[in-house]
């Protein structure tokens, strides 16, 4: 392999790793002007909002001051336990754990597994088949096996700020620091409230907690199902998000727990940490 192809194998690992840490947390990217959506990588994933010439009236009555209740306590929450898996179509599955807090900006820690899809085996390639994701207020970084660390001088760590995902190429990082910094599991509320079908579903069992599941449609560009299970003191127990993307379909499933936990997240060692924008820059160059 020539120095210039491994630069781009790198640079091209790089992102995919930037749309499977967005992936884990957030499920769809940012908005983009049709009502679809864009991951960093430019993924195209279902709108997390219709655009606003289409959004219905907003919720009204006993369903709207139920979920209104689940957002507040979710929100104040602060933090919880997360375990989800991802499918985007043909290009990437994975599942994530670890704990996630949103008192001030996103916080916390993922083990991010690839399970499949092309971004997978492209991941696997180069040795790495999970990564640890580390998630700060102003960025966040994706820790990579020894094989890739190889190509970049030494350094396992590539660090994502997100103002700079907010310029890469095409628009396809609009909207992304505002996205990352709102990532919540009340995120899922607020989209059921936008839904112009939002029902109650009934009463069921999750994962040993008595649940009761509400269900509604988003508009858009293309329609996004949102499902979630609350418990009895109004918090998020399941979410389960449903679209399709330009290579198939979507669906995030996760389970919140133990709300409150203590999260913590340190900033790797800079000489272990290649930075994105470089990286990209150097391509460039």
């Amino acid at each position: 392999m020539t120095g210039t192809t491994a630069h781009r194998t790198v640079v091209s690992i790089a992102v995919s790793a930037a749309l499977a840490c967005s992936a884990a947390c957030s499920g769809p990217g940012g908005s983009d002007d049709s009502g679809g959506t864009t991951g960093p990588a430019g993924s195209t994933a279902p709108s997390a909002s219709a655009a606003p010439s289409s959004r219905p009236p907003a919720l009204t009555g006993p369903a709207a001051d139920a979920l209104r209740a689940v957002e507040r306590a979710t929100g104040r929450a602060g933090s919880a336990r997360v375990e989800s898996t991802t499918v985007m179509g043909r290009e990437l599955s994975l599942e994530a754990a670890g704990a996630l807090g949103w008192d001030d900006g996103l916080t916390g820690t993922l083990t991010i597994t690839y399970t499949g899809g092309t971004t997978a085996e492209t991941m696997r390639r180069l040795g790495t088949t999970a990564m640890e994701a580390r998630y700060l207020p102003d960025a966040y970084y994706a820790r990579m096996g020894d094989e890739f660390a190889e190509r970049l001088d030494g350094r396992h760590w590539i660090k994502y700020v997100y103002e700079d995902l907010e310029d890469l190429g095409g628009g396809a990082g609009a909207g992304f620091a505002d996205q990352m910094r709102s990532t919540t599991p009340n995120q899922a509320v607020k989209l059921l409230l936008s839904a112009g079908d939002v029902r109650r579903v009934g009463a069921e069992t999750t994962r040993g907690r008595r649940t009761t599941h509400w269900t509604g449609t988003v508009g858009g560009a293309t329609e996004q199902t949102v499902d979630i299970w609350v418990d009895d003191r109004n918090l998020l127990v399941k979410k389960v998000e449903r679209g399709r993307t330009k290579t198939g379909e979507l669906t995030q499933t996760a389970y919140y727990s133990d709300y409150g936990v203590q999260v913590s997240a340190a900033r790797p060692p800079a000489a272990d940490t290649a930075d994105f924008k470089e990286l990209l820059a150097s391509q460039a160059n």
